[in-house]
């Protein structure tokens, strides 16, 4: 399958470097050591043994995605592939078929054709963009990202074919600068950002569904008026260190199904692939801002209220 990649050996060369660089420190346990895909132009890269199995964990307990450039005959074809940190820049990409051709329909899901995340490798810096699309299937968002390293990036997307499933593709982005390296926040029931604070409860289990509640609150005050986002009171992305597999988080209801309270509480069902670290991060809606809490967490330990310590991720833009 021919998907037309076009990523210079420099390019491949300085994501690689960055990606060892950026391992994560001692506080965290890496499930899977990072890997940057070896880019072989112009065929999509061979899949990697956590790719083989469609990007499950060791032992099949539940589906995770992001580990793949390429999946059910469709390809990320990221056209930016090295940026420098501070730059504001426009991240480009197509998605292609197993012809080559760019993809031009998409179901909507959550209010949008394509989600895009921008995520640094040591889970520090992060970003949920809303890309627009040309006519010819080039997808462009601006970004702007704070700090030189590894990240990797996420399309997730339905194509509008019949049959087509929902799919999370990834690609590595190296940004070039000054590296300074930094350890994620210890894990911790509750986060901090502008003003508000996030409770986060329940359990985060291997194999196993499981329900996360996240509280919202400011000021010591429970906030009740809460605002759609995304076809939900709250989206939330849960990333796992060392791979950055992507796990598929649900929420519960939706606004306007005549059940779902706009707050204080937004409700998910979420399955860890393993064991090991996560970061998830919970966009929400109040008074025409959407406003990001990040939380560190170990799966299988239950989370509860302590010492704030997640606040919020280096996040900035893409609402």
């Amino acid at each position: 399958m021919n998907t037309g990649l076009r990523i210079t050996a420099f390019a491949a060369a300085l994501a690689a470097t960055f990606g060892t660089a950026y391992g994560i420190g001692r506080g965290i346990d890496p499930v899977v050591a990072d890997r940057a895909p070896a880019h072989k132009e112009p065929h999509v890269p061979s899949p990697s043994a956590a790719e083989e199995d469609g990007g499950r964990a060791e032992h099949g307990t539940a589906p995770v995605g992001g580990l793949r450039i390429s999946e059910d005959g469709y390809a990320l074809e990221l056209k930016t592939p090295y940026v420098t940190a501070a730059d504001r820049t426009d991240l480009r990409f197509t998605v292609r078929d197993e012809e080559g051709r760019p993809v031009t329909e998409y179901r909507r899901e959550h209010d949008k054709e394509l989600h895009l995340i921008v995520a640094s490798r040591d889970l520090l810096t992060y970003r949920h963009l809303h890309p627009t699309r040309a006519a010819d299937g080039t997808w462009t968002a601006p970004v702007e990202l704070p700090r030189a390293g590894g990240y990797r990036v996420f399309a997730d997307f339905t194509p509008a074919e019949k049959g087509a499933r929902n799919l999370t593709l990834g690609a590595d982005l190296a940004v070039s600068g000054a590296h300074r390296p930094q350890e994620p926040p210890r894990p911790a029931g509750t986060a901090r950002v502008d003003g508000y604070e996030v409770e986060l409860t329940g359990t985060l289990r291997p194999g196993r569904s499981d329900e996360l509640r996240l509280t919202v609150s400011r000021d010591g005050e429970l906030v009740t008026d809460l605002q759609p986002h995304l076809g939900a009171y709250g989206h939330l992305v849960a990333l796992r260190s060392g791979d950055l597999a992507h796990l598929h988080v649900h929420p519960h209801g939706e606004p306007g199904d005549g059940t779902t309270e706009p707050g204080p509480a937004v409700t998910f069902t979420a399955t860890a692939p393993s064991s090991g670290t996560y970061r998830l991060f919970l966009d929400f809606k109040h008074e025409g801002v959407v406003r990001t809490a990040a939380f560190t967490v170990r799966a299988g330990e239950e989370t509860g209220a302590r010492t704030p310590d997640g606040g919020a991720p280096e996040h900035s833009e893409g609402h």
